[in-house]
């Protein structure tokens, strides 16, 4: 598939965003098999997530909307629940069904308000989408982030279909993964409530 460039109308805090992460580009929990899956159309599916994005950033609407249309395309393209299993790390395999389904609701509201605001920040830039490679039972679709008066950086999307469709359920920038910043994050907060995922999901439910 030939490499596509989709332009974005706003500046990504490029230094806010990486300030969060933590080094390394392990994956803390892996979806499931990848079924039928193949490089192109783990592709297609980042560069749709990106062209939603463009559109969205473009469109000059307000925080609240933009917020909802983020939530949107995480909905549409991200695995959410397995994003939020690995984020929660060795407490989702206590917590009961109920508890899951709560946690990842809150967790989904709080990742795209949290994204959603940086996204917001772009002022101009490009994404090129140059290629995908499959790796173990995934997908890499790797990507080139251009930005105004900065060196270029790479993002990386790690896709899969084990969940029955194509999505991406992780984000590797320049080496630094951003599910392992999030279950950093998620898990001081856990501490911070006694490992209560109850009160965990109310404060997330805040936050969103």
């Amino acid at each position: 598939m030939p490499n596509k460039i989709v332009s974005l109308r706003s500046r990504f805090g490029r230094r806010a965003f990486l300030s969060t992460a933590v080094a390394g580009a392990a994956v803390p929990f892996l979806p499931g098999q990848a079924r039928a899956l193949n490089a192109n159309q783990a592709q297609a599916l980042v560069e749709a997530a990106v062209a939603d994005v463009n559109r969205v950033i473009a469109s000059g609407g307000s925080e609240a909307r933009i917020l909802r249309d983020m939530e949107r395309i995480l909905s549409t393209y991200a695995d959410v629940p397995t994003i939020a299993r690995s984020v929660l790390g060795p407490s989702a395999r206590s917590a009961s069904n109920a508890q899951m389904r709560a946690f990842t609701e809150a967790f989904q509201d709080y990742f795209s308000a949290k994204y959603g605001r940086r996204f917001r920040e772009f002022i101009g830039g490009s994404i090129t989408v140059n290629s995908a490679r499959p790796v173990r039972s995934f997908f890499e679709v790797i990507s080139t982030v251009n930005m105004r008066n900065e060196a270029p950086f790479e993002l990386r999307w790690l896709v899969s279909d084990g969940s029955g469709r194509p999505l991406f359920f992780n984000l590797i920038i320049e080496g630094v993964n951003l599910m392992i910043s999030e279950r950093t994050e998620i898990g001081a907060m856990l501490e911070a409530r006694g490992g209560n995922i109850d009160a965990l999901t109310q404060h997330l439910r805040t936050l969103g």
